[in-house]
């Protein structure tokens, strides 16, 4: 054998290039991670995903350009064919999606949006992909497409693999969309798994996820304690993960804290301040009403649980509840039934009187059986503060329509009503201006993004008067800012014998049960509607002494702008502080005076005085009067309480 080929023979020949092991999908991943966890716990925020994705930075391409790049990519793939396609087929299909998204700087709401948009006529076939991009997809997109047909077509046997894509993070929410339109309490669970925090509601999450039932009822109680300040998603995420409709509907012992607690969280399901009315998102609502007023006479008669009965029938009256689809002679039979077990004597009583000194509403008066949250109240003036709201509140939302046009001396309703509402005091909840066209709640069915504006921004300002010029009217703004998420506005004119409302601008409203519509434009006879705005204006018998003087404060600011002029101030926001509702808060911006030696001509910055003035007792009326003659002849900016400087 010759050198080089003995060299040949002893140098080793290079072994074939191995075949990269095919990723592990995301499905898989999420499952390993379940099943080590004990007693199949739910994990809280999420598994973080096997190879997370670099995060892009947001590109500046525009949506729409973005969107259909995406539908190119997709549409070919869902689209029928004449051919029969296997499971083969579906598996090239999805890693084609899998190498075409790489190219694509896609995130999950451009994956909803067209997904949602897709015509898919052979609805087998995009099910089929789906599934195959649920279960072997190893890249975040591609599954979200996969998630986003069992959005549209999932079936029950898609829930088990939906639920465990459902505890990675960057899916969760995507994976608890599809699960809604198939399975709500599973959907609900998944969700309270990922974003719920405290130990009560962990507790009833873990006991839920090992469906271990007589567990779930005793962790229930610890989380409905806790429902009256429980974020209004996840009050109905709980509703929905223990199906407390069926929970009230079961015959056998009486359960007072499980239909106190269920009040307590329809009134935080109906809550608009902080984002969209989460009732209108509940298809057990209307149940959930019933079955609530069915148990209600089960109540002990104490004074918080007179305000859960008149806090749930405010909202059956002119909340979002009246939205649903109730059918004929529902509600205002749960309506009936509250007004009636809140007139018999044993109730009427908590009103009468004055409360006992340091006598709560929370634990002590449900000493049999602990029923009610501590509610914080330390003295008798909490306490009165919450029989004076109800005592204004009663009757409110069992006025019927007859009562309302006797109210603006009319003999028959009109189509626009309008009705300042003020909420149980103890909630973290705001007044709002309820505006109702044919007994109908506008805000949430047009807008659903924030209440409707305070009666001092719509009634005391007069802006709801109609004048021979068109006015625009802002009726609502988003929880988080008009410019972020946008607000409602009409323009409000006069047509001869008719007052118009149109040319509506708003923001697409969030997703509900509520059919999407367009608003319609509205008219309205002259005299009745002229009638029932000088009404509203005139109606102050939902205020309190604290916001009646802050109201008379504003008034008299507006009448005599020169107070202020005088000190160079403006007037920025008057009201009752959102914390103490018996401060009234005076909110003033000026400019800074310049310090001796600095240049007079450049402009100073704003200054913002924050002035509190405590409600002790002196008449409203009273009360202004000072506050007026002190802004008259004192500069506010030495008034010492003062906000920031911008």
């Amino acid at each position: 054998m010759s050198a080089p080929e003995e060299r040949g023979a002893l140098t080793p020949t290079s072994a074939p290039a191995p075949t990269p092991a095919p990723a592990l999908s995301l499905y898989a991943h999420a499952l390993r991670l379940h099943r080590a966890e004990p007693g199949g716990r739910l994990p809280e925020g999420g598994y973080a995903l096997p190879d997370p994705p670099e995060r892009r930075r947001r590109t500046r391409t525009p949506w729409k350009t973005v969107c259909a790049a995406l539908t190119e990519v997709l549409a070919p793939l869902t689209a029928a064919s004449d051919t029969a396609r296997t499971e083969a087929d579906a598996a090239r299909a999805a890693q084609e999606i899998h190498l075409r998204l790489a190219e694509l700087s896609v995130r999950g709401g451009h994956v909803q949006f067209v997904v949602a948009e897709l015509p898919l006529e052979d609805e087998d076939w995009a099910r089929a992909l789906g599934r195959c991009l649920t279960r072997t997809g190893s890249g975040p997109m591609a599954v979200c497409v996969g998630l986003a047909l069992l959005t549209r077509l999932g079936e029950p046997e898609d829930v088990p693999c939906l639920r465990t894509l459902g505890q990675l993070q960057d899916l969760a929410s995507h994976a608890v969309r599809a699960l809604d339109a198939i399975d709500r309490p599973t959907a609900a669970l998944v969700w309270l798994g990922h974003y719920a925090g405290g130990p009560e509601l962990r507790a009833l999450v873990d006991a839920l996820a090992a469906a271990d039932e007589p567990s779930v009822r005793g962790r229930l109680d610890a989380v409905l304690r806790e429902a009256g300040v429980m974020r209004p998603e996840t009050a109905r995420r709980v509703a929905e993960a223990v199906r407390l409709a069926g929970l009230l509907e079961e015959t056998g012992a009486r359960d007072r804290r499980l239909v106190a607690g269920a009040g307590r969280l329809l009134r935080r399901m109906s809550s608009v301040n902080d984002d969209r009315a989460e009732i209108l998102a509940c298809p057990m609502a209307v149940r959930l009403f019933e079955a609530f007023a069915v148990r209600a006479a089960e109540l002990p008669p104490t004074l918080d649980h007179y305000a859960i009965l008149l806090s749930v029938a405010l909202e059956l009256h002119s909340g979002p509840g009246r939205l649903l689809e109730w059918g004929t002679g529902r509600r205002e039979a749960l309506l009936d039934g509250l007004d009636s077990l809140l007139s018999r004597p044993v109730w009427r009583v908590l009103l009468a009187g004055e409360p006992a000194e340091g006598s709560g509403s929370g634990k002590g008066s449900d000493s049999d059986s602990d029923l009610g949250p501590d509610l914080g109240f330390a003295s008798g003036s909490d306490e009165r503060r919450r029989v004076e709201w109800a005592r204004r509140t009663a009757r409110q939302p069992f006025c019927r329509d007859a009562e309302h046009a006797a109210s603006a001396g009319r003999t028959s309703a009109g189509r626009l009503r309008i009705e300042p509402t003020f909420l149980d005091p103890v909630d973290p909840d705001v007044v709002e201006t309820r505006i109702l066209i044919d007994g109908l709640p506008l805000v949430p069915a047009a807008f659903g993004r924030g209440p409707a504006h305070a009666p001092e921004y719509l009634l005391d300002s007069g802006r709801l008067r109609a004048t021979g010029e068109p006015r625009e009217v802002q009726l609502a703004e988003a929880y988080c800012t008009e410019g972020c998420c946008g607000a409602l506005h009409v323009t409000i004119r006069r047509d001869g014998d008719h007052v118009v409302w149109s040319d509506w601008r708003r923001p697409a409203p969030p997703s509900s049960l509520l059919p999407a519509r367009e608003l319609p434009e509205y008219r309205f006879e002259a005299a009745a509607y002229d009638a029932e705005i000088e009404r509203a204006e005139n109606d102050h018998s939902w205020t309190w002494p604290a916001r009646r003087a802050a109201r008379l404060i504003a008034a008299g600011l507006r009448d005599r702008p020169e107070l202020l002029t005088r000190w160079d101030v403006e007037p920025w926001w008057v009201g009752t502080d959102f914390r103490n509702r018996d401060l009234v808060a005076v909110s003033l911006r000026c400019r800074t005076r310049p310090a001796p030696g600095q240049d007079g001509e450049a402009e100073a910055p704003w200054q913002y005085v924050m002035w509190h003035i405590p409600e002790d007792g002196t008449a409203p009326e009273d009360l202004a009067a000072a506050a007026l003659q002190r802004l008259a002849t004192v500069d506010p900016r030495t008034y010492g309480a003062g906000g920031g400087v911008r």
